[in-house]
């Protein structure tokens, strides 16, 4: 393996071969060796690199980047790594209620579609590890407080931006996301920023990145954090939807720093 420094090699190569071992353990989840049958390099690059060196970068944990690669996967309605990664989520930490909740939100960020066909591999991934709807959120649940004074101050810049092109989406915007969906408690409003900001990029809304990375950093997100974020979904999202990203990005963190 070149493209490894020599140190890590051996730590990497340990690291691929227990990926592969718990992937073996998740009905439905192709092996990584796999990947080799069609392409080699890639499956070089993802047992040494992405699993064994990205994933253990320290400035993001591995539940905050299960959480990022999930958004990333069901925004992009790509299900063909879904199990794998739901599972992987699960052992790092991720609970089956923000799973459920991940899911829900990215319904309103990512489109119904893509959301519902999530929910199918999720359920039986649930299935299977014995999850009941006892573990999950319910429909109607006690909502966080709200935070009036941030909340009319975007409400009426929207409305001042927005006004009388689609009132229906300014109704429901403050109705059904801000009023309703950012106030369910059982995923922190950090990780659901987490989420949004991770499905933005992944979709390429980038135009939408700085409202909801400041949103991130202003719900607990620390910039190192933000940063390796970035790092992380290159490799999820792509090289292009990043340095697309990254103009947007060095603008929030300058602001925030000013502050």
């Amino acid at each position: 393996m070149k493209r490894i420094a020599a140190p890590l090699l051996t730590a990497a190569i340990t690291s691929t071969l227990a990926i592969s071992a718990h992937a073996e353990n998740y009905p439905g989840v192709p092996a990584l060796e796999e990947l080799g049958k069609a392409a080699p390099a890639l499956e070089d690059y993802t047992g040494n690199l992405v699993l064994g060196e990205v994933w253990k970068r320290p400035d993001l944990s591995p539940r905050d980047r299960s959480i990022a690669t999930l958004a990333t996967l069901v925004a992009r309605n790509q299900t063909g790594e879904l199990r794998y990664h739901v599972n992987f989520a699960l052992d790092n930490g991720v609970k089956p209620a923000e799973i459920s909740e991940i899911i829900t939100h990215l319904a309103f960020y990512a489109g119904w579609g893509n959301a519902t066909s999530a929910a199918s591999v999720v359920a039986s991934v649930f299935e299977e590890r014995g999850i009941g709807e006892d573990q999950l959120p319910a429909a109607d649940i006690e909502l966080l407080p709200l935070d009036v004074e941030t909340e009319e101050a975007r409400e009426t810049a929207v409305q001042k931006n927005y006004g009388g092109i689609a009132d229906g989406v300014l109704k429901y915007t403050t109705e059904a996301l801000f009023r309703d969906l950012w106030l369910r408690p059982d995923l922190a409003p950090r990780d659901r920023s987490l989420v949004t900001v991770s499905a933005l990029i992944a979709t390429g809304k980038i135009e939408q990145v700085s409202f909801h990375l400041g949103k991130a950093m202003d719900n607990g997100l620390t910039k190192p954090e933000a940063s390796e974020l970035l790092t992380h979904l290159a490799f999820y999202a792509g090289w292009p939807n990043i340095f697309s990203t990254l103009p947007v990005a060095e603008k929030v963190f300058e602001a925030k720093a000013a502050k």
